[in-house]
């Protein structure tokens, strides 16, 4: 058995697998739902686009980039 063969077996395994789910479809759809809630509420409250805040243009805030990767 080849590694393409192999691959194909373990693909049509999880395909067949989601396809003949019922109750699992449902809760993969609650954790997608909640995956994106999460990651918007972080990128939201806890990582704030503190280079728009500081920096008027493009150009000042590529110069506090190169600087701040450069100094170090």
């Amino acid at each position: 058995m080849d590694i393409g063969n192999r691959i194909r077996v373990i693909v049509d395994f999880y395909v067949d697998g989601f396809r003949n789910m019922t109750v699992g479809r449902k809760l993969w759809t609650i954790i997608f739902i909640k995956v994106a809630i999460l990651f918007f509420v972080f990128k939201l409250f806890f990582f704030p686009d503190i280079l728009k805040e500081n920096y008027d243009n493009d150009n000042d805030r590529a110069r506090a980039v190169a600087e701040q990767l450069t100094s170090r």
